[in-house]
């Protein structure tokens, strides 16, 4: 039975049959994101579970036929040909190839998105490409750390192959091909054709389906549930830049609800031209802070971070939220005051020539000197070209630093040695200068060096160990830099790119997902104060120049915390949905329609929605966030990021 052929047919019977069974294996290899990464969607009930797995079937039929449209259109073609059996060898070859391409990104996606929240995008390969080297580097340590899924994609393609080998064309047909099997296959192939609109289409709607339909069977958190990779990548090939919205049509009513043009309150003679000095930290989520997180385990949890805990018990501190989920997102949005609301990257994406306001460069007219370091090799995350969009006078990466015995072997220069290299540098740095550094050893794959092997608690998740060795660089490096002539005329920003999928329930939410760090401290200011405002990663520019008296108008998504009547705010994008957080709510819609009110202070794994309940304030985040929104797009479409002068 094993080696005999199962089933032989017409190629209508054959396609049919083979497809069903790459359907079915597509829909099992979009499952597994949920139960390869069950503690990410710990809050979904059963039911929801099975409901959305189901409704997914969608859209795996639209990968389904995409993918497969060349194998479909060999078969179903109205000629005898399709009975050789040369021909159906080469046809099978193709049907292999394609279909093993569209379960490879679905096995991708079910580690990948423990660091991305989402679905990939198209825009991953404008990332791969970006970051080639690395990610080449990094394929032994994926393969070897999750080999269980690697292998599990290994048996899929063995199976596609082995079911697709014993059910077979009866290529006897060919020679009793007649005129009648031409006028019938004809009508049949035409039939397809319109099957495959339909299905292409997402079905007979008025637009063809997209990724925010998604959300008319569940909310954003679920949303890689029920969408596939494929889906999800040929749905974003063509979004090569963003739509301007109307939500508002009087330029006066817009700028009313929200602008991002921030008037100086300054004057030029009473600028303080301080040093600031940001510390950026790979994937710093609040939760691995103890101090951050007084009542998990009832009162009892220790965190990861002991120094950090205890600087921040000296600083103006903040529960603070990332604008997007990637590095590459982060960086903008801290030094540039740009929130990452679109499916590209900012810097990838075709708005990345835009005239832009950032830190270093509006400083460089007050005098100041700049660098950006990072110990990764020149080149990553194309953050060595932003550094020259934003105005930093250097850039000083693996190549500079110079030692390769300090290299991880991945990523870059080990945390601990390029922060004092970074200490040095600064030592010697004329003032008043702006220095951004990011670390990087809390990175996937979470390298420590072997001195400190064993040192750190190594907690529950594979990052905990590392999170403990950045945070011992980082006292390392302030213990450096307190000795300095600098240090007391110097305000720091400590915060984090983007958050690490959580451990405790809050952190696995869609509020949660966000959830970083933001710190100021200054040596010589009476801080010591943990803040209960909502503060974002763009609030970080517009605070620094509002602490500067900088004296110049500018554009930026986000509001000074020194301002106590600015509104308080945290926007972001995913999955086609936009999220904002304001005072105890979390409020999300899709661009055009309300999704979702959650009152997280006080419902923290967001299961009650308010969308219904609490009129007025959907109605007034609704107004904000669209007014953001309006703002954003017009203004990155037209060029419009900067104060025309």
């Amino acid at each position: 039975m094993l080696n005999k052929t199962w089933y032989t047919g017409n190629t209508y019977a054959i396609l049919a049959l083979k497809l069903l069974f790459v359907l079915f294996l597509l829909s099992v290899s979009r499952m597994l994101i949920y139960f390869f990464n069950v503690s990410l969607f710990s809050d979904i009930r059963t039911g929801h579970l099975i409901y959305i797995s189901l409704a997914g079937l969608r859209f795996d039929l639209f990968t389904l036929v995409i993918a497969n449209f060349p194998f479909i259109v060999l078969n179903a073609i109205p000629l005898a040909l399709k009975y050789n059996k040369t021909y159906q060898s080469l046809n099978n070859v193709l049907f292999y190839i394609l279909n093993a391409l569209a379960l490879m990104v679905n096995f991708i996606d079910i580690i990948y998105f423990r660091f991305t929240l989402k679905r990939m995008t198209f825009d991953i390969f404008d990332y791969v490409d970006g970051n080639s080297n690395e990610i080449i580097s990094l394929i032994p340590d994926f393969i070897h750390d999750f080999w269980f899924p690697f292998l599990l994609y290994i048996f899929f393609v063995i199976l596609l192959v082995w079911v697709g080998e014993h059910v077979k064309i009866d290529y006897k047909k060919q020679k009793h091909y007649r005129l009648k099997n031409y006028l019938f296959d004809s009508i049949k192939f035409v039939f397809i054709a319109i099957l495959f609109v339909i299905v292409g289409r997402g079905g007979l709607q008025y637009k063809p389906t997209h990724i925010v339909d998604a959300g008319q069977h569940t909310k954003p958190r679920y949303f890689p549930i029920i969408l596939n990779t494929p889906f999800t990548i040929i749905k974003t090939k063509d979004e090569s830049g963003i739509a301007e919205k109307s939500y508002y049509r009087n330029k006066e009513e817009l700028d009313m609800v929200f602008s991002p043009v921030q008037h100086s309150r300054g004057i030029p003679e009473d600028f303080n031209d301080q040093n600031i000095v940001i510390l950026v930290l790979e994937s710093f989520t609040s939760e691995h802070s103890r101090y951050l997180n007084p009542t998990l385990q009832n009162g009892k949890y220790q965190g990861y971070t002991p120094f950090l805990d205890s600087l921040m018990k000296q600083s103006l501190t903040f529960r603070g939220f990332a604008n997007g989920q990637k590095s590459i997102e982060g960086i903008p949005a801290i030094i540039s005051g740009i929130p990452s609301l679109m499916n590209s990257p900012y810097l990838i994406s075709p708005y990345a020539g835009n005239e832009i306001n950032s830190l270093p460069g509006m400083l460089k007219s007050k005098g100041y000197t700049s660098a950006f370091y990072h110990g990764g090799t020149n080149g990553t995350m194309s953050f060595e070209s932003y550094t020259k969009i934003a105005g930093f006078d250097k850039y000083y990466g693996r190549y500079e630093y110079d030692n390769d015995e300090d290299f991880d072997g991945k990523w870059g220069i080990f945390d601990e040695e390029y922060l004092q290299y970074t200490a040095n540098m600064l030592d010697v740095t004329e003032e008043p200068f702006m220095a951004c550094i990011f670390t990087l050893s809390s990175h996937h794959p979470y390298t420590i060096p072997d001195k400190h092997k064993d040192r750190f608690p190594k907690g529950t998740l594979k990052i905990h160990e590392s999170i403990g060795y950045t945070d011992y660089s980082l006292r390392m490096f302030f213990n450096s830099i307190k000795k300095s002539d600098w240090f007391n005329n110097t305000l720091f920003v400590i915060t984090a790119d983007h958050t690490y999928g959580g451990k405790y329930p809050f952190y696995k939410t869609s509020v949660g997902d966000y959830a970083i760090p933001v710190v100021f401290y200054h040596h010589n200011e009476d801080w010591e104060k943990l803040s209960g405002l909502t503060v974002q990663q763009t609030d970080i520019l517009p605070s620094l120049l509002d602490y500067l008296n900088y004296d110049k108008d500018y554009v930026a998504f986000g509001q000074s915390v020194f301002d106590s009547i600015s509104d308080r705010f945290a926007i972001s994008y995913l999955s086609g949905v936009y999220q904002m957080i304001q005072g105890d709510y979390a409020f999300e819609f899709d661009g055009e329609k309300d999704i979702s009110l959650f009152n997280y202070k006080i419902d923290s794994l967001l299961s009650v929605n308010l969308i219904h309940q609490e009129d007025s304030i959907t109605t007034e985040m609704g107004k904000l966030s669209r007014a953001i929104v309006q703002q954003y797009n017009d203004r990155m479409i037209h060029n419009e990021l900067t104060v025309k002068e």
